[in-house]
């Protein structure tokens, strides 16, 4: 499953991308991103889309924690659950712009990351939630944090071949784009990238 990829769209390239975007991100820096790290997301706003900063991983079922730090949950697949029902309309919509993104090749062989082949903008698909509060980490204590995380589908070819499970739910037409903000029936974009949009990078880009 996904756990790091890299976002390195400039911020004047989403500006065009989206008409009224309300960018409240500050100065973003292109970096690689882990969960529970800082992110870029376009979410809907009051105005329109907004470009906002959120922390990756959605809260956890309190059925699966074991304490009561929650290190949050990254990738949702079963869409089904009474615990992300909840999330999946429209006012919990986000993308999450990436460049791209990496699977595990396995223990102790690092990871393989994977870019679009045509080089156009691509997002996540993703939910959010706002104020959310938990402890994310025990040295912090409780806080109070704007959460996201992106569906996962069946693999492509290209990613069933390092990781047969699953991959990222990736959104690459605008009109796709503007479909997920609206709120679209979730499932109806839960699937993988075609065979052969995607080619295998050694680094990320």
């Amino acid at each position: 499953m996904c756990n790091l990829y890299s976002a390195t769209m400039p911020q004047e390239a989403m500006r065009r991308l989206f008409k009224g975007l309300n960018d409240q991100a500050g100065n973003l820096e292109p970096s690689r991103v882990y969960p529970d790290q800082w992110a870029p997301i376009i979410r809907n706003g009051e105005d329109g889309p907004e470009l906002v900063k959120a922390r990756w991983g959605m809260p956890s079922p309190r059925s699966v924690l074991k304490t009561e730090r929650d290190p949050g949950v990254t990738n949702i697949r079963n869409l089904s659950s009474p615990h992300w029902r909840r999330w999946l309309g429209r006012d919990h919509r986000c993308l999450v712009p990436l460049t791209s993104f990496s699977e595990p090749r396995g223990k102790g062989k690092g990871f393989q990351w994977f870019a679009p082949v045509d080089d156009k903008p691509i997002f996540f698909a993703g939910i959010e939630t706002r104020g959310w509060k938990s402890v994310r980490k025990v040295k912090d204590g409780e806080t109070t944090d704007d959460l996201f995380a992106f569906l996962t589908s069946p693999p492509n070819a290209e990613v069933g071949e390092i990781h047969p499970k699953a991959m990222p739910v990736i959104l690459t037409k605008p009109e796709e784009w503007d479909a997920w903000l609206g709120g679209i029936a979730a499932p109806e974009l839960q699937r993988p990238l075609p065979d052969g949009a995607l080619k295998l990078i050694e680094e990320p880009i």
